[in-house]
This record gives C-alpha cells, structure tokens and sequence, in this order.
C-alpha cells in the first residue's frame, strides 16, 4: 500500500471502473501506449523532418525515452531521498503515464506547426499542444462510431499531464504556456483544496510532482538527444561550434565544462556512451524538498523537486546551442516554412469549404472524408466548428499534412488509393 496517494487521486470522471490486476495509474499508462494517437507520434517531427532520415529521433522515440528517465528519476528518489520510503512514494507508472502522453497534442511539423496553429487560432481560442494533449485525453481519445470519447484518466494523471494551468483568456493572447478557456473545469477539478483555484500568470507556477518530474525528464531528453541528432545529420560540428563561441563566451562561462564536453564529443565518431553516461548525471542532480504552505489535500503537491544548478546551467546551454545551431539553421528554417505554408493552405481550403461556406462547397465538393465533415458540419457554432477543424490538423502526422496538401494543391499528383485523414 503506498500512502503517497489517496482516493481522490484515483478518481475517473467516468467512475470506479471495478476490480482489475493493474492499478489505477497503470491503467493509465496502457491506454496511452496501445492509443492510436500515441503510435501517430512515430511520423511526428521532433526535431528533423519526419522520414527523412532513419537515425534520429521522433515524437514517439522521444517520448519513450523521456518516460524512462521519469521512471529512473522516481527510483533514485526513493532510494535516496529521506521523505520517501518503500510505502510512500511518488508512483513510476503515473510518472510514466505523464511523460508518455505528454506530446500527444503537438501537430505535425514540430512546435514550427504548433505556431502556425496559434497563428490561425490566436482570435479563436489559441492553439497549444499542451492544452491539446488535455484535449485528446478528456474529449477525443478514443473513436466510436457516434464521435469521440476521452480517456478518462485519473485525476492525478490529469493533473500530472497539466504542465500549465493559465486558461488562454487569462494570458493575453500569449503565444504558449496556456490551457483553452474551456478547460477551466479541469483546473478546477484537480484542485483538491478549499481556497479559491488560482488564476491568471499564478496558475502556471502550480505543477504537481509528477508533473515536475516528467518536465525534467522532458528537458533532459531534448536537450542532450537534439544535440546527438544534430551532430550525426551534421547541423554540430566542431567548426560551427568554436565560431559560435566566439559571440557567446558569457554562456560558455556558466558551464564552461559541458562546452570542453560537447567538443570532446565532436571529436568522436559515435557520441551516444558518453551522452548516455550525461543522461543517468541528470537524474542524479535532483533532489526532493518539502512544499510549505501546501494547500491542496493531496501529497502530490506537498513536495517539489530541485536540480543541482552545476546541472541546470549545463542543461540551458546545451538547450541554446541547439536552438541557434540547429534550429536556426537555413535547413530547419526552410522546413518550417515549408510545414507552415501547408496547414495554413489546409486551413484555408477546409475553413472556405466547412466552415464559412464561400468556397466551392456549394458546387457539391467534399473533399473530407465523410466523418470528418460531420463532425464539423455538427459542432454547435462556428468557433466550435473551427476547433474541429484544428483538431483534425493538429491530429495528421507529417505524411498526412504532406499527402493532403499534394492532393489538394498539386496538379501533378493523385491518388485515389491514398489513405486520407478520417
């Protein structure tokens, strides 16, 4: 018995779904990894074009690999903190759970789509693939042949899954770190406490020890495998990297050792042992410190993890050299463009014919797949109606954004036996 948890914790929307061999949370893990949606993450970019290449990894690589650390990190937490003990303990199969479904709402083209989303959803509700992540498990988990249905998780992978709680109305039409308004409920839910829930910029700052968890566990595994991915297509090298330190000797300062690391690393043809040995140097750097003030009747926010800073200062240069020698590339820029200008044209063509009626949908054309217009032609509004269609988007794997894009825009390419989104 783990007295790290109570009833609340597992409680479904759906209610108690009666005796079964798993726990709760371990219910929670095997529905998101025999989901759909989670196998669609291996022809979702993480960083690199997805099939472009054999070696590198996707969505799904990379959230398998940042659910082992979460696990890892759960485990050295119990075998070294003096909080926890063999009967009180955060649970590594809720971890899991979180860290496996936690990019389950990223569209294609990496976070260069997610922006291109917000844009076209920015007067709309905005678009986030956090927010979207909560959307699929609450709302569109699971197809039947009436609509969609949610996962129905427990409250405590709701909650770890929540990495920000500021509703998109509360921000400002900020372009990230937002849940939609509609989602309100789910904040509301989780909040296991008779204070009034926070709002606003102070909702963000509440993040379960789960939640925390899987968001280390997340940082660890971009911010050491993006450079590995870079260093074998060949967007790191050795050159590129001591030119670029020329301007950035300030960061370098603060983790001057990583930077000698990373040029070791270089040198050498196969990078991934002495990544690997960085991987199990990032677990071991946080600890577990006591929440005060806690007001929630819950353990799950009576604790908060800490990094070790020599790791933290290693982990936010490493994370800036990817982002200006590898995403800012002239190769990745020009792919993001490229993802870009595609859904805006499938937004554009599905909007014109679904939604607002000026396209050519009266002349009988329906180029969507029969369920995918009900669903659209049966939302209740047009904003709604406009979700749907972000929800269609965000939901194509790269293939399929490219795939719809030819058949629609390019004169020389049709297939009738192309499979289309459904």
């Amino acid at each position: 018995m783990n007295r790290f948890y109570q009833d609340a914790d597992f409680a479904r929307a759906g209610g108690d779904r009666g005796e079964d061999y798993r726990t709760p949370f371990a219910i929670d893990r095997d529905r998101v990894i025999h989901s759909p949606l989670f196998r669609k993450l291996q022809a979702k970019t993480q960083v690199f074009l997805s099939g472009e290449y054999d070696f590198y990894r996707t969505r799904l690589t990379h959230s398998i690999e940042v659910a082992q650390i979460g696990r890892s990190i759960v485990q050295y937490l119990i075998s070294n903190s003096p909080l926890l003990s063999e009967d009180f303990h955060p649970d590594a199969d809720l971890v899991e759970a979180c860290c496996l479904a936690h990019d389950l709402g990223h569209p294609p083209f990496g976070h260069a789509g997610e922006r291109a989303l917000h844009n076209l959803m920015r007067d709309r509700g905005g678009f986030e693939g956090n927010a979207q992540t909560l959307r699929l498990l609450t709302k569109n988990f699971y197809e039947r042949g009436t609509g969609f249905k949610g996962m129905d998780p427990t409250l405590a992978c709701l909650d770890g899954v929540m990495k920000y709680k500021r509703l998109y109305g509360e921000s400002e039409q900020a372009p990230n770190h937002f849940i939609y308004d509609d989602q309100g409920i789910f904040r509301e839910r989780i909040w296991l406490s008779d204070t009034p829930v926070p709002t606003g910029l102070n909702a963000n700052e509440w993040k379960s020890l789960e939640c925390q968890i899987m968001d280390w566990a997340d940082d660890t595994a971009y911010c050491l495998n993006d450079l590995i991915d870079g260093k074998k297509a060949g967007f790191l090298t050795i050159e590129k990297l001591e030119k670029w330190a020329v301007d950035n000797g300030e960061a370098i300062a603060k983790s001057e050792r990583a930077f000698n690391e990373l040029l070791e690393v270089l040198r050498k043809e196969n990078p991934d042992p002495l990544f690997g040995r960085k991987v199990g140097n990032f677990i071991r750097a946080v600890h577990l410190e006591e929440n005060p003030g806690n007001p929630l009747k819950t353990h799950r926010y009576a604790y908060r993890i800490t990094v070790d800073p020599i790791i933290e200062a290693e982990a936010s240069l490493y994370k800036k050299i990817a982002f200006d020698l590898i995403f800012r590339s002239p190769q990745l820029q020009q792919i993001e463009y490229k993802g870009t200008f595609i859904l805006e044209r499938l937004f554009g063509a599905i909007f014109d014919h679904y939604v607002d009626g000026t396209g050519q949908r009266h002349h009988g054309i329906a180029f969507l797949p029969p369920r995918a217009g009900k669903l659209i032609q049966e939302a209740e509004n047009e904003s709604e109606k406009i979700r749907v269609v972000s929800d269609l988007l965000s939901g194509l794997s790269d293939t399929e954004a490219l795939r719809m894009y030819k058949r629609l825009f390019d004169p020389d390419f049709a297939s009738i036996a192309d499979l289309t989104i459904g």
